[in-house]
């Protein structure tokens, strides 16, 4: 039997600030059920996120995959913590493409699509919210899968729920982008992905994986961010990841088996909370709630990024 065809798609990532879009690219490339057709940076500084992408894209021999500037109308918060990985780089170098409208590189591989584009969103949602504002037909041939907000488990690993980061960035952002009529938007709040944590034999493999040029360039991003980052003390990084949240949104592109989703009306508060109202939620979407097999999702990242995965998960 022949397998399906890979699912286009396109990455909204702020890349360069925390390490979780690294690996989550890193991650992505390594996935064959997707078709990268474009990575889009967001927030901030676009020329530093997009050297931190061309140079990782460079090592990891997919100079393939344009590069397209983001609206970037949201200042850059976090720090840049990849700087010292692309000192002396020269973006003009790049044999890739850098587009300098990514925003309306999006727009029309949307358009062009025969097929529906899944939107993998990781970042803060200005620029979705500027593509609807341009073209709002798009939503209607997209899936959205992104990682957005808090409902039951905050970033202590249980009650309250917090304003999480791609949410507060950008608020009045993400409810433009929640109320577009897309085909289906699944997300991933801290409930589940504030678990997605890498240690033990799986991060020793790929800490020790010093002959492939990839998981070495994501090593050495790591601990290049471990002593820059400025919201926790990252003295660990020989030991274990961060929290790879990003990475469980890239995993839902393709699969759903390892998590239990529901469908959930809520509202995006101004103080940037995601609150369920069952009765009357402006937005709807489908949330990955709670795991089934946490301990599973760790094996196949794993597996992803040491290129050994050897089936897809049934």
């Amino acid at each position: 039997m022949s397998s399906p065809a890979p699912i286009p798609v396109i990455l909204d990532t702020d890349i360069g600030t925390d390490i979780d879009d690294t690996w989550a690219l890193a991650q992505l490339l390594r996935c064959p059920e997707l078709d990268l057709k474009l990575i889009l940076t967001a927030n901030g500084d676009a020329t530093y996120r997009a050297s931190v992408t061309a140079r990782f894209l460079s090592v990891a021999g997919r100079t393939d995959i344009p590069i397209g500037r983001g609206a970037n109308s949201f200042p850059m918060t976090g720090g840049m913590n990849q700087e010292p990985w692309i000192k002396g780089y020269d973006l003009t170098q790049y044999t890739g493409e850098i587009v300098d409208d990514g925003v309306g590189r999006m727009i029309r591989l949307i358009e062009d699509s025969p097929v529906p584009v899944t939107i993998i969103a990781i970042a803060p949602a200005g620029n979705l919210a500027e593509a609807l504002a341009r073209s709002p037909g798009i939503a209607a041939r997209c899936r959205l899968v992104g990682m957005f907000g808090s409902f039951d488990v905050g970033y202590s690993g249980g009650l309250p729920a917090s304003a999480e980061t791609n949410v507060r960035e950008a608020p009045s952002a993400l409810r433009t982008v929640l109320a577009a009529p897309w085909m289906d938007v699944l997300i991933t709040p801290l409930d589940t992905c504030n678990a997605a944590v890498l240690d033990g034999d799986n991060y020793h493999r790929i800490w020790s994986a010093t002959g492939d040029p990839m998981l070495r360039a994501l090593i050495e991003n790591y601990c290049l961010f471990a002593p820059l980052v400025r919201w926790m003390h990252c003295d660990f990084f020989a030991l274990r990841s961060t929290v790879l949240f990003d990475c469980v949104a890239v995993y839902l592109a393709y699969a759903e088996d390892f998590v239990e989703t529901e469908t959930l009306r809520f509202h995006v508060t101004d103080d940037s909370f995601t609150v369920r109202d069952e009765t009357a939620g402006e937005f709807t979407a489908r949330v990955a709630l709670r795991w089934k097999n946490l301990a599973a999702f760790k094996d196949d990242l794993t597996a992803r990024l040491l290129n050994a995965r050897q089936t897809a998960p049934s």
